[in-house]
């Protein structure tokens, strides 16, 4: 069998987590924590994208209103 590696950043987590004693703090805290941690990082490519000119007002209308989801045929 072999042997799991984790990372710095998952053992980090991991101690974290160690503190959490119940499913109120789990939804209220760390679940809550890593949403902010997410949507700061897709702001952050967000901005990158806008000062570069790869996506502006013109890109962000022409994507409003669509649908990107994989059509299900039954």
């Amino acid at each position: 069998m072999e042997a799991i590696t984790f990372s710095p950043a998952q053992v980090h987590v991991f101690n974290l987590v160690s503190h959490i004693k119940s499913d109120l703090g789990l939804d209220d805290k760390l679940k809550a924590q890593l949403a902010a941690f997410y949507a700061k990082q897709i702001d952050d490519e967000m901005d990158a994208l806008w000062e570069s000119g790869q996506f502006d007002e013109k890109r962000m209308k022409e994507l409003r209103g669509s649908h990107f989801r994989t059509p299900y045929n039954k």
